[in-house]
């Protein structure tokens, strides 16, 4: 069994408990205009070209089949660029490779109580592959955790959440129009899957982006809030500010990113004394 991955992170702080390994998944079903990984959004494997990093020395056009008219991402412009500036992000990976790569750092796990989380994109899209990592991973005596936007079949939930020890719950707004406008769809489902998640009594962490002109209104996170009193608190809320460090790569991947100021810290601080 494979899966398309775009990358596999090491020694993460960031995504759940402990020292972790962050494996993530190609392939997106939302499109949220201040994503940080665009080049997670395309299921297929893609070529970056970073125009700073390029110094016009030609090597890639000579070495590439097409002269760089077309790509058939072969991979031999990124071979013999001096300077890294081409980048195939996406590679297909069998279980058994990921897990070679997961399990180099079983030590980690074990000392910090950390372990494994899968993120994208979306890895609930590659729902056979994750559900055989999982598998796996806790054959193997590893800590799981699933990172996801929510916007699968609640089926996908059942299947894996008897190998997950942890889901990170990504909640963007609360208000289903404007979650349409900004990520491409509306949040019905997503909220429908969260509330079946917290009444469950399932460990949950629940990560909120704030965007300003977007979520960062008391309204939105209120609203936000009244879902929990309703349906459950999680373990966890996370308040993550928006911040621009992806635009590199949606310069990369020929696409203007939308932009998005960096919220002032007064007002995350007040955001989060609401719940």
């Amino acid at each position: 069994m494979t899966g398309i991955l775009f990358n596999v992170e090491r020694s993460s702080y960031v995504d759940g408990p402990g020292i972790r390994t962050t494996v993530f998944f190609k392939g997106c079903n939302l499109r949220c205009a201040w994503c940080h990984n665009p080049e997670s959004q395309s299921p297929k494997p893609q070529m970056m070209f970073y125009k700073n990093k390029c110094t016009g020395c030609g090597k890639c056009k000579e070495k590439c089949p097409n002269h760089l008219e077309s790509c058939e991402l072969c991979g031999k412009c990124t071979l013999y660029c001096p300077h890294d500036a081409r980048e195939i992000c996406g590679k297909e990976y069998t279980v058994d490779e990921v897990m070679r790569e997961i399990l180099k750092d079983k030590a980690f796990y074990d000392h910090s109580g950390g372990g494994v989380t899968f993120s994208g994109g979306e890895c609930m899209l590659q729902i056979d592959f994750l559900e055989e990592l999982l598998r796996e991973c806790k054959n193997n005596g590893i800590h799981t955790a699933v990172d996801t936007a929510g916007q699968v079949p609640y089926e996908r939930f059942e299947r894996i959440l008897p190998h997950t020890d942890l889901i990170l719950y990504d909640v963007k707004c609360i208000d289903s129009e404007k979650h349409r406008k900004y990520t491409g769809v509306g949040n019905e489902l997503i909220l429908e899957n969260l509330a079946r998640l917290l009444s469950s009594g399932q460990r949950v962490w629940v990560r909120i982006p704030v965007i300003p002109s977007v979520n960062d209104s008391e309204g939105e996170m209120a609203g936000i809030r009244r879902l929990f009193d309703i349906h459950g608190r999680p373990e966890r809320i996370e308040l993550l500010p928006y911040h621009a460090m992806g635009e590199h790569k949606y310069e990369a991947l020929g696409i203007t990113p939308a932009k998005f100021n960096v919220p002032p810290e007064e007002t995350v601080k007040a955001l989060r004394a609401l719940f």
